[in-house]
């Protein structure tokens, strides 16, 4: 079975004890070899936080030949960069903003060797992140820079909806001057192939407008005229199946229905607002999400990267209430590419 390295995410975050919540499932070592990166420490009392202390226990390892990768044994790649007298729960910190960035250069360093088959992240702080000294706005830019990458692409998905974007961490205003012919071509490339590392022979790619009404024919923009559409043909004669520029506010509900296999977004905000209302679940009642699902991919990478779709959520951290559904999920996928992936 595959190795999938996982990150703890920010130690002071709900990383650890979602981590320990989906290690819990036996089926999960039915599917993979887990390995954690993080801190042992930390790992141990995120058992006792979730009260899973009497059913499972931490293994610290300082190799990935050391793991014994067993249900009942969570392997720790220990990296031994927290101070846990010093970790306070729920709060930014250098110490912490640090760990959770060692954390991701090392699942990398381990992919990059061939040593794990796929890595999944926990979620990082950015401004601890950032305090820290490591001066980046996200894991995929962390991806990007110790892999060499230059043409990546986010995707996000939750059941059958897949959404790839054109941009993610700009303004609004400029994620409108980066809607380009090359761009738009270039991300509906790595939408094919991503569907086909998925095992989809012939994906149907819907390509959203930047525009309302994709802007009716120019009366409200003319990036459709000139971008968007002129990607799509030329993605057409390379027999790729793109349809479109569909209207923003119908081409997620045709997604889901089954008309495609992804979405081409044109900015952060709209693929992420459609992915969140399907797979983000409050219950009024009880006042708690019943579901934080999603996976986020990073494409166009040498190494396979799935990552939980939510961020550090500092306020429930310590709790052990926390979901791991998303993390689940994100596995899942990391095991299914790793999977179409030559041994």
């Amino acid at each position: 079975m595959k190795i999938i390295g996982i990150t703890m995410g920010d130690p002071a975050s709900i990383g650890p004890e979602i981590t320990a919540k989906a290690l819990a499932d036996p089926t999960v070592y039915e599917r993979c070899r887990p390995l954690v990166i993080g801190d042992a420490p930390v790992m141990e009392e995120a058992l006792k936080i979730t009260g899973l202390s009497e059913k499972l226990r931490i293994h610290k390892v300082s190799k990935v030949e050391e793991a014994l990768f067993a249900y009942g044994t969570i392997d720790v790649y220990d990296m031994g960069v927290v101070d846990i007298a010093q970790l306070k729960r729920g709060q930014v910190s250098v110490m912490a903003g640090n760990a959770a960035f060692q954390y991701v250069k090392k699942v990398i360093e381990l992919a990059m060797e061939k040593k794990i088959d796929a890595t999944v992240t926990n979620a990082l702080n950015k401004e601890a992140m950032n305090l820290a000294g490591h001066h980046f706005s996200g894991h995929t830019e962390i991806y990007a820079e110790y892999t060499g990458t230059k043409k990546y692409t986010m995707m996000l998905a939750h059941e059958n909806l897949r959404v790839v974007h054109v941009s993610t961490h700009v303004s609004l205003r400029e994620a409108c001057d980066r809607v380009k012919k090359d761009r738009v071509l270039e991300v509906i490339r790595i939408a094919d192939q991503a569907c086909k590392q998925l095992g989809i022979a012939q994906p149907k790619i819907g390509v959203a407008g930047l525009n309302p009404h994709s802007g009716e024919n120019g009366m409200f923009g003319r990036e459709e005229i000139e971008e968007i559409t002129p990607a799509i043909e030329a993605a057409k004669a390379e027999s790729i199946l793109a349809d479109g520029p569909v209207p923003p506010d119908t081409v997620f509900s045709k997604a889901r229905g089954g008309w495609y296999d992804i979405v081409v977004a044109m900015y952060h905000d709209q693929g992420h607002i459609p992915l969140k209302v399907v797979g983000f679940v409050y219950n009024r009642q009880e006042k708690k999400w019943d579901a934080v699902a999603g996976v986020n991919i990073t494409l166009g990478l040498p190494i396979i990267r799935a990552s939980v779709d939510h961020g550090t959520a500092f306020d429930q951290a310590g709790t052990g209430l926390a979901s791991e559904l998303s993390l689940i999920n994100a596995m899942d996928y990391a095991i299914r590419m790793a999977g179409q992936q030559p041994s």
